[in-house]
């Protein structure tokens, strides 16, 4: 590999150098702090290390498992965020290489290099990020693919080690909400809707307070600058006094014409506002939903079922007794009719057993006329 002239004229590390780097990886323990207090390099290299924008990997290195990142988007990151280097005080005017091999001789960082060298089969070029990383023998820095591995354990904030305790207990308790009593889910859904309450206003007051500014005396006014910002710490996210305005003044004829859509937008919310019966009935009917909610209670739920349940059983008594009455009564009017079947077919026999009588009489009166 080709060495530049600047390269050159850097100091080569030793071997030793080599081992106590691989020794640091090998060790949970951060690397000392300078002799004057608070090492500046360490400081910087934390911020960049837990940037957003700064890309990064993982992969192995010496059977051990490190985060590492490229020579060209290491320089790329501290010239497009300069303001990194302030925190290097009286070190920030020196240049992004030099900064780096400061870093390496902290132990900071480490120079590696890839496992694989060779092109594998049906490959054009070599992996960008490589999974397997060895300790490469000249310890300076280059952007020319070289890779760097950091050298020191991430520290965890207090309030991470905290929460990674909390969060399982209160993904339980999300689970088992269906369970709570009653006056938790009260205090639940009041907090969960005041919160709501107090996010959506406060981003409605500082929209209203920057467009006014904005439109009346062209400043960008921003409280709370960092409250919708993904890379801001959690005290950064609370900032109130908003930052200076460095851009451009806006023109004119852009806060004019922002100013009548403005207008425009509040007279055609206002001519389409609902009128007062409407909001009066709408009001009633979403008060009604909350109050069946609110005003529910186990209590109340079950003298409901146990007085749905009498309902039912009075309701099977009676129509069982009901049934019982009709099919008596049927059977009284079957028994009349069996009897009435039964004297008609009676009164026939007797019918004819007295034509029969007669005939006979008859008979036996001519015969004795003869």
């Amino acid at each position: 590999m080709t060495k530049s002239g600047a390269e050159k004229k850097r100091t080569r590390r030793t071997p030793g150098g080599v081992q106590n780097s691989s020794r640091d990886l090998n060790s949970d323990t951060p690397p000392k702090k300078q002799a004057s207090g608070k090492d500046l390099f360490q400081v910087f290299a934390e911020k960049v290390r837990d940037h957003k924008e700064f890309e990064s990997r993982w992969a192995v290195l010496q059977e051990t498992r490190v985060e590492y990142f490229r020579g060209k988007d290491f320089v790329n990151f501290v010239r497009k965020h300069p303001e990194f280097k302030e925190v290097l005080e009286s070190d920030k005017d020196l240049a992004t290489e030099d900064v780096a091999d400061a870093l390496l001789r902290k132990n900071l960082v480490v120079r590696c290099d890839r496992v694989v060298k060779t092109l594998r089969p049906g490959k054009k070029k070599l992996s960008t990020w490589p999974a397997h990383l060895e300790i490469f023998s000249d310890q300076m820095f280059s952007e020319n693919d070289a890779f760097f591995a950091w050298a020191f354990v991430k520290r965890r904030p207090l309030w991470q080690t905290i929460l990674s305790f909390v969060w399982p207990v209160v993904t339980l308790a999300i689970c088992l909400f269906p369970v709570f009593p009653h006056r938790c889910k009260l205090i639940v859904l009041y907090s969960c809707a005041g919160l709501l309450l107090l996010i959506f206003t406060l981003l409605l007051v500082r929209s209203l307070i920057f467009g006014s500014m904005w439109i009346l005396l062209g400043k960008r006014v921003w409280f709370f600058p960092n409250i919708l910002a993904e890379e801001a710490t959690l005290s950064e996210l609370f900032q109130f006094w908003p930052k200076k305005d460095e851009e451009e003044r806006p023109k004119w004829t852009a806060r004019l014409f922002f100013s009548v859509v403005a207008v425009l937008f509040i007279l055609l919310l206002r001519h389409h506002a609902p009128d007062e019966a409407a909001r009066a009935r709408y009001q009633k009917r979403v008060s009604n939903i909350i109050d069946d909610v609110l005003e529910w209670s186990p209590k109340l739920a079950l003298s409901g079922m146990m007085e749905k349940q009498e309902t039912v059983v009075n309701a099977t008594e009676t129509n069982t007794t009901d049934g019982t009455q009709g099919t008596s009564e049927e059977q009284g009017v079957k028994s009349d009719a069996v009897i009435e079947e039964t004297k008609s077919d009676l009164n026939i026999d007797k019918e004819t057993s007295g034509e029969e009588a007669s005939e006979n009489q008859e008979d036996v009166h001519h015969h004795n006329h003869i």
